[in-house]
């Protein structure tokens, strides 16, 4: 399965599921991270950590290990 990690700059997705356990997986969701939501990839630094995306009109960095637990379409 695809995930946020592996989306390319520019590209929209939509989530699928969002992994993970107790408080981390609860954080992503508290962002806005949910089922079918749809989040475009803005800016990847240049080592890959973080990771800028478009969630509900608002921007948000990611790190490498917390969009590896968003699976994606």
């Amino acid at each position: 399965m695809k995930t946020l990690r592996d989306a390319q700059i520019g590209e929209t997705v939509k989530v699928v599921k969002v992994s993970g356990e107790g408080a981390v997986r609860r954080r992503i969701m508290d962002m806005g991270i949910t089922k079918n939501t749809e989040v475009y990839v803005r800016k990847v630094a240049p080592l890959g950590d973080p990771i800028e995306v478009t969630v509900r009109n608002y921007e948000l960095s990611l790190r490498k290990a917390d969009a590896e637990m968003i699976e994606v379409e």
